[in-house]
């Protein structure tokens, strides 16, 4: 990280940041969502960038409130939350966000401070956050440049966004709709790790800033296309539907055109030689088989075991495709789970993924685990593999949205 923090932030600063830890550990969720409506109020024009759905959920807030803490925990060992600057920088680099954002971040996230903590906030507090904050602000402007110029640089590579034809539409199940992407300039595309996503921006009528999102990479890397496999989210109780989702759905037909930033992404398929498990619930089975139609090809001998819980047989996308590449593949073992089936016959169980059915169908717990889908199952799934002593270096996951924890 270049220069240590201790060489930059003196002593006392340090010691002020920490002392507000506890503060951060009780307010954060409120500092930060007052942080938000201070920033889009602010600055408009940064709803661009920002996914308003996870702000009306409270997903992002959190989010935010929870890398702040981890941010002040560790003002004097930064090192240690590396990793986390590693996954926000590439979904920062997707979003194109760049070093003049920081400062407007910084400046709202102490009007937030002072207006949630009032006269708790001294001057002396908002001096010494303000000097923290600029040093993690350059760690993160650091490792973004980086990403951006190893993006651009790369064959096929392009840095801010870049037109795409869809090709091809496909309907893969009732929810699940795969959108094949070209570049309309006719160049090369790049390469890309199994597991990463792209970013892609669409202007939605009836809104005024334009909308971005993530979507995984459901395809192996090729030099023709790009594939995402994208779930049109309905609205759930206080939950919206997903405007994106829908709008691709309903909106984007082969033809037309939508900007895409390059992909990114640190959930990325390891090459070791123990056995691959990859476990998915819903549309998180997105970027698992991504990695599927992958090491098949770069490590056929590798044992894999792919494993799918869906709601249903009519919901359960992608499914032939995995079928078919496991019917050409003797190491490749899959499974099905349904909920709620309309045919039991057509999974291997009914009902949840639990721990001794895991044990029943994986024979070693000595494996790579991946595993992707909503936030309770990714729960269950974390929670049943820890008990199962599965080693936490061999445990890797990923979040569609904001990062939850998975351990409480």
């Amino acid at each position: 990280m270049g220069t240590s923090v201790s060489e930059k932030l003196d002593q006392k600063t340090i010691e002020i940041v920490k002392s507000t830890v506890p503060v951060l550990e009780e307010h954060g969720q409120a500092i930060t969502s007052e942080f938000y409506k201070l920033l889009f109020t602010n600055h408009p024009e940064l709803k661009n960038i920002f996914n308003q759905t996870n702000q009306k959920r409270g997903r992002q807030p959190q989010a935010l409130a929870n890398a702040v803490y981890a941010a002040a925990a560790n003002i004097d060992q930064l090192e240690n939350i590396l990793p986390v600057v590693i996954q926000v920088g590439h979904k920062h680099r997707s979003l194109n966000i760049q070093p003049e954002h920081y400062p407007i971040v910084g400046e709202n996230l102490l009007k937030a401070m002072k207006a949630i903590l009032g006269d708790a906030a001294t001057d002396e507090i908002l001096e010494a956050w303000a000097k923290a904050y600029q040093v993690i602000a350059d760690v993160f402007i650091d490792v973004e440049k980086g990403m951006y110029q190893e993006t651009a640089e790369q064959k096929g590579g392009w840095t801010g966004y870049r037109d795409f034809t869809v090709y091809k539409k496909e309907k893969e199940s009732d929810v699940i709709t795969s959108f094949y992407l070209k570049p309309m300039d006719g160049g090369a595309l790049p390469s890309f790790e199994a597991g990463q996503y792209l970013t892609v921006k669409v202007k939605v009528p009836g809104i005024p800033y334009t909308c971005q999102r993530q979507y995984s990479l459901s395809c192996k890397p090729n030099e023709e296309y790009f594939r995402i496999s994208v779930k049109k989210e309905p609205a759930i109780s206080e939950n919206p539907a997903g405007v994106v989702s829908n709008f691709l759905h309903d909106h984007i037909e082969e033809g037309h055109t939508i900007a895409v930033s390059a992909p990114a992404g640190d959930f990325v398929l390891d090459n070791e030689r123990k056995p691959l498990v990859l476990i998915s619930g819903g549309v998180g089975l997105t970027p698992l088989t991504s990695m599927l139609e992958t090491v098949v090809e770069t490590q056929p001998e590798r044992e894999v075991y792919f494993i799918h819980a869906a709601q249903n047989e009519k919901v359960h996308g992608l499914k032939s495709a995995v079928q078919s590449i496991a019917d050409q593949h003797d190491n490749v073992n899959t499974f099905t789970v349904y909920e709620n089936p309309f045919d039991p016959a057509l999974c291997d169980k009914t009902g949840y993924i639990d721990l001794d059915w895991l044990r029943s169908i994986i024979p070693t717990k000595d494996a790579s685990f991946y595993f992707c889908g909503p936030e309770p199952f990714m729960k269950a799934i974390y929670q049943a593999l820890q008990k199962w002593g599965v080693n936490e270096g061999h445990l890797n996951f990923e979040f569609f949205g904001p990062k939850g924890d998975l351990a409480s």
